[in-house]
């Protein structure tokens, strides 16, 4: 359980907010997840371009009227300069806000978390992955699915070798929320992430694609060879892809397949994730997040539930509630903060760290995420061929 994990100190840390104000969907669950873990406490922020609705957030959340900045550079200026600055930023606006907001605060030498994608174009990747090297901070990339219980359980499967060596890849992410066009009836989620201008390049493979590839990753390990993409716009009129189909080659030998869509009638939240090795596999669903399918060449099937005692220790250490209590979205949110923030305590402890002590989804796989869907739509563009997919941005 939770509760027995060793905790390095009961210093609480101080952070910032920029986005998540009043009618935000992804800012309330950023402080939602930090409030379960205690460990944090939100001091500053600015919370939306519109002045009445910043300053409406700010006190409804109790924030000092002199700490609720009218801007996101006033505001890494201003808290760099205080005695009691805070000692990470949480970035949770639009796409297109990612790398300068990211920027503003690394390069005053404050923490980050930031929302996926990491940025929009594979130059600023490059640029913070320096930034972060230079100036000596941590960075943290919200995948919140790597902070479910029984992914961590899938990747020990994975990495223990009780599936052998991993052959074939199969992983979808499908909606329906997209089926029309929902953006011209001003629902705001979908009329930024649908805009090129704001989103990025991607549609569906940057919105929800790039957490099958992050996910992937995480559980297995495997790096990209190659990839060969078709992405698609069903809905007339719209901008970017609402549909994506991903071939794949790992350096491994091993081989892959990606779909994401946001028009699949019927699907709300339906990320999948099967790994086929050579003695067994893995299987494991975002809308049945406690449960983990696992199935060794002619056995039957198991199925091991969350909280469980025959789970290993790595996932037992992300439970906070009792087998049979579900768990879900905003929890693993809540893990993956724990352990960033477990982080910034023991440096503010003094203490060394090392590539262990840092387990959470960094600026190397935001920035591993920027390049995938880059490469996906650069293969589309060429009438879907395969490109070298290899990640080539690496630390400074």
């Amino acid at each position: 359980m939770i509760e027995g994990r060793n905790i390095e100190s009961s210093v609480s840390l101080k952070y910032g907010q920029v986005g998540g104000g009043i009618g935000s969907f992804i800012g309330p669950v950023h402080r939602a997840a930090l409030a379960m873990n205690g460990q944090a406490d939100l001091v500053c922020g600015t919370f939306s371009s519109d002045v009445n609705r910043n300053i409406e957030t700010g006190k409804m959340l109790g924030v000092s009227s002199d700490r609720i900045y009218a801007n996101f550079e006033d505001m890494a200026k201003r808290e760099s300069e205080r005695k009691d600055p805070i000692d990470f930023v949480d970035i949770a606006v639009p796409n297109h806000l990612h790398f300068s907001v990211a920027k503003s605060f690394i390069e005053k030498g404050i923490n980050v978390v930031c929302e996926k994608p990491l940025c929009l174009t594979e130059e600023e990747t490059s640029e913070l992955v320096k930034l972060v090297k230079i100036n000596n901070v941590q960075f943290m990339v919200t995948y919140s699915y790597d902070g479910y219980p029984m992914v961590i359980e899938a990747k020990h499967l994975v990495s223990s070798g009780q599936i052998g060596d991993i052959r074939l890849v199969v992983a979808e992410y499908p909606q329906d929320w997209l089926t029309s066009l929902l953006e011209l009836t001003g629902q705001k989620q979908a009329a930024w992430r649908t805009n090129p201008k704001y989103a990025g390049l991607g549609g569906s493979i940057g919105d929800i694609g790039s957490h099958i590839e992050n996910v992937v990753h995480f559980i297995s390990g495997l790096e990209i060879d190659q990839l060969l993409a078709k992405l698609e716009i069903f809905v007339e009129g719209r901008s970017l892809d609402d549909n994506a189909f991903v071939l794949l080659k790992y350096k491994n030998g091993a081989s892959g397949n990606y779909w994401s869509s946001q028009i699949a009638v019927g699907h709300e939240n339906g990320l999948k994730i099967r790994i086929f090795g050579t003695e067994g596999k893995i299987e494991w669903e975002q809308e049945n997040p406690n449960y983990l399918k696992f199935q060794k060449i002619n056995s039957p099937l198991e199925v091991f539930t969350r909280g469980s005692s025959y789970l290993s220790e790595d996932s037992k250490n992300y439970v906070r509630l009792p087998a049979g209590h579900p768990e879900g979205y905003f929890e693993a949110f809540a893990n993956l903060y724990r352990n960033f923030c477990d982080t910034l305590i023991a440096k503010k402890n003094g203490r060394d760290l090392n590539q262990n002590d840092v387990f959470f989804p960094t600026v190397l796989d935001g920035a591993r995420g920027v390049q995938f869907i880059h490469d996906c739509v650069r293969s589309s563009e060429l009438g879907s061929k395969w490109v070298d997919g290899t990640f080539k941005i690496k630390e400074g």
